[in-house]
């Protein structure tokens, strides 16, 4: 899906358990997050995006690889060139530490097939609000945040569903969503509306000027092994390393 960047960064008062899912449990090769860490952390950028090494260092354990992105403030490629942070909230992150120290199939994260590169085509698809923690997460893109990496202020922040936490989705984003329709026709949210509905400390999070959208996310593999991170809409990333500073400077001034 291709979006308009132009328009989508302006304020946003201008905006009107399946078959399709491949189980990944913990890897019984690695003993502790800390020993991931101490794995991960040897690469340049303090995470690790080749395939390859993925795999050599997680196997199929891509809960724990999530919790590492975050922790290494990871920017993910959206949409052919908008660079996001990867921001777990830190109910969601305790989520996925405990799968990615759980063998039990049932409850494990899910990563679909690489056949199944939208969401829609997903086996019990519904257009709804509800997310299962499991395959289908809550989550809001947010722009202007002054500290985001990427160089360009864009923020995927991942929170935890049907569950309290305190930076989940608020009652008004539930009863409201529509992530299944392109993002210039739905309900863009300023900073200070979210804090009136809820979400209390989000400016002090995220930035004064901080607004954003939210959607329902799913991860998928595709043909070269890479995990992508899709939203409901179709537009999707997947990790890369961060940009050297003159990349940033110019990011910067678009």
């Amino acid at each position: 899906m291709t979006r308009s960047f132009l328009f989508a960064i302006l304020a946003p008062a201008t905006f009107h358990a399946t078959s399709a899912f491949v189980m990944v449990p913990s890897s019984p090769s690695i003993s502790s997050s800390k020993t991931l860490r101490s794995m991960s952390t040897t690469t340049a950028d303090g995470y690790v995006v080749d395939p390859f090494k993925r795999n050599a260092i997680y196997d199929q354990n891509m809960a724990q690889y999530l919790v590492d992105l975050h922790d290494s403030e990871a920017t993910f490629d959206f949409c052919g060139g908008m660079m996001f942070q990867l921001v777990l909230s830190d109910a969601l992150r305790e989520h996925l530490v405990k799968l990615a120290s759980n063998e039990d199939e049932e409850a494990a994260l899910k990563v679909a097939k690489a056949s199944k590169y939208r969401m829609h085509q997903l086996e019990d698809y519904a257009q709804s609000a509800s997310a299962d923690n499991l395959g289908i997460f809550h989550g809001r893109e947010i722009r202007r945040v002054p500290w985001a990496q990427g160089g360009m202020g864009f923020v995927l922040h991942l929170s935890l569903a049907d569950a309290q936490d305190p930076e989940g989705w608020t009652t008004q984003e539930i009863q409201g969503y529509d992530g299944w329709r392109h993002d210039v026709g739905r309900d863009w949210r300023t900073g200070d509306r979210l804090e009136r509905e809820g979400f209390d400390n989000f400016r002090k999070k995220f930035g004064p000027d901080s607004f954003s959208l939210n959607h329902r996310f799913y991860l998928h593999w595709d043909g070269l092994d890479r995990l992508w991170l899709s939203a409901e809409d179709g537009c999707e990333g997947t990790p890369v390393a961060k940009p050297n500073p003159i990349q940033s400077f110019f990011n910067k001034l678009l």
